[in-house]
């Protein structure tokens, strides 16, 4: 017997995911896994970056985290939408002082995507994200900022980078 998610029962809206790397437009896996993008905004997260063997690594602060990807696409994205009602009715604003602090401001693409259960799973094993088994990436869904506002979305980090890789300080991928 299947049990039903009741969070994923009531799930309809837009999964926003915060691209850094290889699935930002213009990149080798844009076109490949990003297909449905709705629209895509300019935002900043808090954390660092580091330049991995051909990809971007990214680490965010533990407190900005507010929750994990499970795996199951309609259950996130309703996780998502909860944590994004609560981030509008706290204290929490677009104030661009909350990409500051001892971790750096890093610069990326803010995604919308209208068919979860299609693009998500794709763009989990791209990335290497398995629950509940040793993966490369986490999925966790945090706090970023846009021109216009602060947005809850899905990121892709990872624990501790390796110790050949380099910091990119100015929060870009790749560094110029």
């Amino acid at each position: 017997m299947t049990s039903i998610d009741p969070f994923a029962t009531r799930a309809s809206g837009r999964l926003r995911l915060f691209v850094y790397g290889t699935l930002k437009r213009g990149f080798a896996n844009h076109e490949h896994f990003c297909q449905g993008l709705l629209d895509f905004h300019e935002a900043e997260i808090r954390g660092r970056l580091y330049d991995g063997p051909g990809f971007p690594l990214l680490q965010v602060p533990g407190e900005d985290i507010l929750a994990e990807g499970t795996g199951r696409a309609m259950h996130d994205l309703a996780v998502q939408l909860r944590a994004a009602d609560q981030v509008r009715s706290s204290s929490r604003s677009a104030d661009r002082s909350a990409v500051t602090g001892s971790w750096d401001t890093v610069y990326g693409e803010l995604f919308s995507f209208s068919d979860p259960e299609a693009r998500l799973p794709a763009i989990d094993r791209l990335e290497g994200f398995n629950p509940g088994h040793a993966s490369l990436y986490r999925r966790v869904l945090v706090p970023v900022v846009t021109r216009d506002a602060c947005e809850v979305t899905w990121v892709y980090v990872v624990e501790t980078p390796g110790l050949k890789e380099r910091r990119l300080y100015s929060g870009r991928w790749p560094e110029v």
